[in-house]
């Protein structure tokens, strides 16, 4: 049985009739938030085409697939001659996941070609899915919009983006829109009570905040007491901070190796949290919100890209907390 990611069942049910159709276009642009199923249902998606073209109206309609079907085992295996799928690939091919090339390559754009050029071995499709097309660097866009525009044949291309308003338009325009949305809190409590059957209320009502209706991001900081995190920045946005205890301390705290994850997180949430507190402000506050919350997208860009010392980096950042009290 195959299992869906929960949530945006329009967009579920629109590729479906697409399928069912029997007219599909060749190339589908899966758009939306980080972390809300896309990829999850592209592989599904690709899972069921395969299937259904090795084996025409043998299922009813939908995704399901039998769970001992070949063409599953082929794909989880990765030899299923007629599926490819695109990522970032690890600087380090010995330490997977970890450490991950800053885009995929015209490289490996390339290397599809000799399987283009013959016809599909198994059916009448072959599935491509590249997650994300926004990793794509701009040679390899230019190489594979050349496939967009000349399909080869029995090919479909299923494209995961988190930006789609940065690609070149002339691969936006080749391909059918499918949007995703975030998701509402029952969807993601209910998720992340799943995933996470050992957390506790408090977490789980915590994690549903910070993800923004996207449970990959929601997941990504589970563990890490964003609760407590959370808390700090709430007192510290409160009454200002007068006298920096707080902040030295929050700072103190994050600046120690094995609390990297929590600093990590700590630079995603700060501008998010300026960013809720802005929601609810109008006037001179509301700037003084706004303002803040671009120092603080600016601060942690730079906090990843040049390596600042966090001990320092997470007392600045909580400075401009500080500002929404009035002072700071």
């Amino acid at each position: 049985m195959t299992v869906l990611p929960l949530g945006n069942e329009a967009a579920h049910d629109a590729f479906a009739a697409a399928m069912a159709s029997g007219v599909l276009h060749h190339a589908w642009l899966f758009a939306g938030p980080m972390g809300v199923g896309k990829a999850s249902f592209a592989r599904a998606a690709a899972l069921r085409l395969l299937v259904e073209g090795a084996s025409p109206g043998v299922l009813p309609p939908g995704f399901d697939v039998p769970e001992h079907d070949r063409t599953r085992s082929l794909i989880n295996a990765g030899s299923h001659p007629d599926y490819r799928e695109m990522a970032r690939l690890p600087k380090d091919a010995d330490k997977p996941g970890q450490d991950l090339a800053r885009s995929i390559s015209i490289a490996q754009v390339r290397a599809l070609q000799p399987m283009f050029a013959t016809t599909p071995s198994m059916s009448s499709r072959r599935v491509v899915l590249i997650d994300a097309i926004d990793d794509l660097e701009r040679g390899g866009a230019n190489a594979l919009l050349k496939n967009l525009e000349e399909p080869p044949q029995g090919t479909i291309f299923l494209l995961i983006s988190h930006a789609p308003g940065r690609l070149l338009p002339t691969i936006r325009s080749r391909c059918r829109l499918l949007r995703f949305e975030a998701l509402g809190d029952d969807a993601m409590t209910s998720i992340l009570h799943e995933r996470l059957p050992k957390a506790d209320p408090a977490e789980i009502a915590a994690l549903v905040g910070a993800g923004e209706g996207s449970p990959g991001r929601a997941l990504g900081y589970a563990g890490l007491d964003l609760g407590a995190l959370d808390d700090a920045l709430a007192a510290i946005a409160r009454d200002g901070d007068e006298g920096n205890k707080r902040r030295g301390a929050l700072a103190r705290s994050l600046a120690l190796k094995a609390a990297q994850p929590r600093y990590e997180a700590f630079l995603d949430r700060v501008p998010a949290f300026i960013a809720a507190a802005a929601r609810t402000r109008q006037g001179p506050a509301l700037r003084t919100a706004l303002d803040s919350y671009d120092a603080a997208r600016s601060l942690a860009a730079s906090a990843r890209g040049l390596s600042l010392d966090p001990q320092g980096t997470v007392f600045e950042m909580a400075g401009l907390v500080a500002r929404l009290a009035g002072r700071g």
